[in-house]
Order: structure tokens, then sequence, then C-alpha cells
């Protein structure tokens, strides 16, 4: 588990699938992921059997964003391991978020994005953790430059452009 001044990313849980259905199956929220909306709450308890895999062979996953004021699950971020490659990398730490419509706007993915390179720097010893974004989608390109990452390449997704980015850890 992992605490900020308003947020707690804790593993996600079985019990986590009607408010990530929600989330999964929103049409602006899956805008520029490039995969469908979903469209049953199975496909949730899918994913998050999968993320739960995910735990247990590499160690590291997406982790469930929990709001301290409300108590309520307002999306995810975090780390996985890229374990299918993409843009050439695989075998790396990849951050990645995603959050209900109703707390954008408001800080969140930043707060638990840098919540998650701390972890990953200082816990997982990483050296550099990477990042995607649609090219389209103004608001994650917004928050990785905000956070630090620099855009490092471009490849293609069949939804179309996606830049990479890469944040190297800072020695001091």
């Amino acid at each position: 588990m992992i605490e900020t001044k308003r947020l707690i990313l804790r593993k996600i849980l079985n019990t986590d699938a009607e408010r990530l259905f929600l989330l999964d199956s929103n049409p602006e929220v899956m805008k520029y992921v490039g995969v469908p909306v979903l469209n049953e709450i199975k496909e949730s308890e899918k994913s998050i059997k999968m993320i739960q895999q995910q735990y247990i062979v590499n160690g590291v996953g997406r982790l469930a964003v929990i709001e301290k004021e409300s108590n309520l699950l307002i999306g995810w971020s975090g780390l996985k391991l890229l374990t299918e490659e993409i843009n050439g990398y695989n075998n790396v730490y990849e951050l990645g978020y995603r959050f209900l419509p109703e707390s954008w706007g408001k800080g969140y993915a930043v707060e638990a994005a840098e919540a998650s390179l701390e972890y990953g720097f200082n816990v997982l010893k990483a050296d550099t953790i990477y990042a995607n974004a649609h090219s389209e989608n103004g608001a994650s390109n917004h928050i990785l430059k905000k956070i630090g990452f620099e855009k490092t390449g471009e490849f293609t997704e069949p939804d179309g452009l996606c830049f990479w980015y890469e944040l190297k850890k800072k020695y001091l």
C-alpha cells in the first residue's frame, strides 16, 4: 500500500469490480486506450484476475486508487512489468493510470503517478521507468511531461500514433 496526502494506492481486490467496470465501460475514459469499452462486469472481474496474477508472477501491477475523503475507488495507477513488447521494449517498468471523469482535473493522476515513481525508483530499484500515451490524449501527455518524463519516440498502434516516454532515476 502507498499513501499520499489525498489518496491510498493498494492492490486491486475482487470487490473492486463494480467501480472498475464504471471506469472501463465509460467511452470518455476509454477514448484513447485502444481497446473497446467493457459491456459486462464479468470483463472487469477477468481484468482483476489478470492484474492479481501480475502481482504474483511479477511482484508488481496496477493499483487501485482510493480517494481518502470519499473512500471510493476513483481509478487505478501504478507500475507494471511490460512482459509483451511495446515500441521495442519489454521487461521494463511502465507507468499507467486511468481515472473516472469526476476525478479529472484535481491533480490525482499526478499525485498517484509521483507516488508510483517513488516506489519504482526506491523500492523496485528501477533506473528508468517508461510510459506511453496516445498522441491525441492531451491530458495524459501533459501529465507525463509535468512529472518529468521525456518523449523519446513514437510508435503506431491500430488506433493511431502513440508517444513513448522515459524517466531516468535522478541520483543526488
